[in-house]
């Protein structure tokens, strides 16, 4: 039988910390209680052991288990992942058997992209929730860039600044939606500068990005 690397919130309780980490272990124990969590899964402790003993690459069986459970949360949330319809975006965040706040930064809104957010604002004409979606979207290229990809977050703030100061405004609040869909564009520009490659469109390879990220971060400073 295969080893089971990935358990849905709703296959866990609080005993399973070693295996789920403190995190995932919590999750699964408010699951069954019956708090309304937001349903996720978690990639077992397990799962970053073999990630280490296979040369730090995640097989291919810790990936599609992976994909099962994000099919799983699509059937959950009535969204699919990737979609321009009715897209599912998913957080990111590490844990581990003893606790390590702050060991990573969490990723927040997984899996947009240029034709994801198009579509978002498409279905939604209120200007907010343009300004909203695009302000998200400048965040997470940030996000992903940092904690996933190691680029400073300096370089981002330093857009940011110039944006404002060409706009007239002192706060990041005072920028409009268009000036964030700029950034956005410059924080991409930015990302290839920083690394040779453009910034990944596509929600699965941000997914695999983003776990080999948390595996790794059990050799940055903080952990």
């Amino acid at each position: 039988m295969a080893n089971k690397w990935v358990y849905t919130f709703k296959e866990g309780n609080m005993t399973m910390r070693n295996l789920l980490g403190g995190k995932g272990a919590n999750l699964a124990e408010m699951t069954e209680i019956g708090l309304p969590v937001p349903q996720g899964f978690t990639i077992t402790t397990e799962a970053c052991t073999q990630y280490y003993e296979d040369g730090r690459k995640i097989n291919d069986e810790i990936m599609a288990q992976t994909m099962e459970g994000v099919k799983w949360m699509e059937e959950v949330n009535g969204k699919k992942f990737g979609d321009l319809k009715n897209p599912l975006l998913v957080s990111v965040r590490s844990g581990a058997r003893a606790s390590m706040p702050g060991m990573m930064d969490t990723i927040l809104n997984l899996g947009l992209n240029d034709e994801v957010v198009a579509a978002m604002i498409a279905g939604n004409p209120d200007p907010a929730f343009e300004r909203f979606v695009y302000d998200s979207y400048r965040r997470f290229i940030q996000m992903f860039s940092d904690v996933v990809m190691e680029v400073g977050k300096k370089y981002f703030e330093q857009l940011i600044d110039k944006m404002k100061e060409d706009r007239g405004v002192k706060f990041d609040v005072d920028l409009t939606a268009a000036d964030l869909k700029e950034l956005a564009e410059q924080f991409k520009a930015e990302y290839k500068n920083q690394l040779g490659t453009d910034f990944p469109s596509d929600p699965v390879e941000q997914l695999k990005l983003a776990i080999e990220a948390v595996f790794r971060s059990w050799d940055n400073p903080r952990a």
